[in-house]
């Protein structure tokens, strides 16, 4: 008979030891939560500076084209969607057609499935440049529908310079051999063309008077994905549901424990 206050007493107590793992883990979601949820604000921090450089960038005066010696250390974050000029001629013959879609929302009449119209410019001052002069449709991809557009002679271009497209599941892969291009890659383009010495960038060329209307030039989408406010208010939202949660479990817990 006297064991049984110590019996009860063993109840209360194993219910409360119970709690603990679930505590711990339920802390460390947490804490991998609000990490996520900072996570996202820093990268909020982030994309915003990054737009105010690249509006800032797009509507500075044209400056040239970066020198060779200075083509290793192009980054994104400092050099892409740089203002440029340059001169040279170019070289129709070796243009490459890069598969895209000019959507609903862009500018113009022109939309659709279609190619970017990628043409070295020929220097007589450096490197050839790889120029993206715009978009065709399908129907206008042969060079004969659109001759009035093969502009003869030294030419002035002033555009946007890109670094070579990342590659992404949601793109299939360039195929040289055949012809197919579906990213920029201006080595893949240069290399499939024969445009030894070309430049690791292409100059998507501005909005301009192109004979003949095509390829349509200054398509450059400056629209960028910024949802990091509410990536981390979704991360801080589970948080706290996590510590609701948690509360209540733990309480139910420990009355059921306490009134056995």
């Amino acid at each position: 008979m006297s064991a049984a206050p110590d019996d009860a007493a063993a109840r209360v107590r194993r219910p409360a030891g119970g709690l603990v793992l679930p505590a711990i883990v339920a802390l460390a979601a947490f804490l991998i939560l609000i990490g996520l949820g900072t996570w996202q604000l820093e990268r909020l921090a982030w994309k915003q500076e990054l737009l105010a450089r690249v509006e800032a960038r797009v509507h500075a005066p044209p400056v040239a084209v970066p020198a060779p010696a200075l083509w290793p250390n192009l980054t994104r974050e400092e050099d892409e969607y740089r203002r440029v000029r340059v001169r040279g001629t170019f070289d129709h013959g070796r243009e490459t057609l890069v598969y895209t879609v000019r959507g609903e929302d862009a500018a113009g009449p022109v939309k659709g499935q279609g190619y970017l119209v990628v043409t070295p410019l020929l220097r007589s001052d450096g490197p050839p440049i790889l120029v993206n002069r715009g978009f065709v449709p399908s129907d206008r991809r042969d060079p004969a529908t659109r001759a009035a557009g093969q502009v003869t002679g030294e030419v002035e271009v002033v555009g946007l310079l890109r670094l070579p497209e990342e590659a992404s599941w949601f793109v299939p892969a360039n195929d040289p051999a055949r012809g197919g291009f579906f990213r920029m890659d201006p080595a893949g383009i240069a290399a499939a063309r024969r445009v030894p010495g070309a430049a690791p960038f292409v100059v998507d060329e501005e909005a301009n008077a192109v004979p003949g209307g095509l390829p349509l030039s200054g398509g450059t989408r400056l629209a960028f994905p910024n949802r990091h406010l509410e990536y981390a208010l979704t991360w801080y939202g589970l948080a706290a549901a996590l510590v609701g949660v948690t509360a209540a479990f733990l309480w139910t817990r420990r009355r059921g424990g306490g009134s056995g």
